[in-house]
């Protein structure tokens, strides 16, 4: 069997490690809680930025409890963001399932002739059939039991996962009357001309599959703050950053859901509350760190 190089520290040893590298400490019985209720190791995601990795110690004037904070922080940020997503899926299911009702027929999932590529349309049926059987909710219940096992568009749309219905949507077939040109334009922005435009299917793809990879980071806890995000979601010319940043961040990630907002009056909420988060939190975080330019409120206002 492998013998891993490094060991297990204890929580006095972890402590210990922190202030051999220079941290600050104020009081140990803290560190020792946070140890024991976050964790050594997702701690430190929060504090590799502070840490000299040639000279194996943190940068002067380091502390623990700005550590916490910022850890802390990120916590309130994920389940905002999480909301405003939650927000944002309810009504691009209910907009999706009223755009594909055009077709007149309530097992309009099923057939192909409204999907561009067949080998993708097969592989999604594959999801959704799996996504449909692993449900207990009621009304798929209610659909095995009285109409022979068959779920209408508005009852599966309501068990698919948002990458799902990213799939979906991105085999659509397009054009004038289309159930995509109805979903767009429920979506639609101010052009370069100052005319309304609807997203591009390949536009509108990008954002949903970009929050959806936001939303699963948030639902699993995974750290946000000061992380490159790869998915890249396509940015309408009026709020693209000059130069592009070398990778893709959350303020990315937040246009998209911006251009995805359920309505104009949530989302200038979300914005309100983004903001004080930032103003509470402004002694240790970096707008930077979130690929945020110093004019983002004008470009995520609406």
């Amino acid at each position: 069997m492998y013998q891993y190089p490094k060991q297990i520290l204890t929580i006095e040893q972890q402590i210990q490690s922190y202030i051999d590298a220079g941290m600050e400490i104020t009081s140990r019985e803290n560190v020792e809680k946070a140890l024991k209720s976050v964790g050594f190791y997702r701690l430190r995601g929060y504090s590799f930025h502070l840490y000299d990795n040639s000279a194996k110690k943190y940068i002067p004037g380091t502390k623990f409890d700005d550590i916490f904070q910022l850890y802390q922080f990120d916590q309130e940020l994920s389940a905002l963001i999480f909301s405003m997503i939650s927000k944002i899926e309810v009504a691009l299911r209910v907009r999706l399932v009223e755009a594909l009702l055009v077709h007149g027929d309530a097992l309009i999932l099923q057939d192909s002739s409204i999907f561009k590529e067949k080998k993708m349309y097969w592989q999604n049926m594959s999801t959704i059939a799996s996504e449909i059987a692993r449900s207990n909710d009621v009304f798929i219940k209610h659909n095995f039991d009285n109409h022979e096992g068959e779920v209408p568009v508005w009852a599966v749309v309501e068990v698919l996962s948002f990458g799902t219905l990213s799939k979906i949507i991105k085999n659509l077939k397009t054009g004038t009357g289309s159930a995509y040109s109805i979903l767009a334009a429920n979506y639609q922005y101010i052009s370069r001309k100052g005319n309304f435009a609807n997203p591009s299917q390949k536009m509108f793809a990008s954002w949903v599959q970009a929050v959806s990879v936001l939303r699963n980071m948030c639902a699993h806890n995974s750290r946000i703050y000061n992380r490159t995000i790869h998915t890249t979601p396509e940015i309408l010319d009026a709020d693209k950053v000059i130069p592009s940043p070398a990778h893709n961040g959350l303020y990315q990630i937040l246009l998209a859901m911006k251009y995805l907002r359920s309505s104009d009056k949530e989302w200038t909420g979300f914005v309100t509350k983004l903001e004080a988060l930032f103003q509470k939190n402004s002694s240790v975080i970096s707008l930077a760190a979130m690929n945020f330019p110093a004019d983002w409120k004008e470009h995520l206002s609406v």
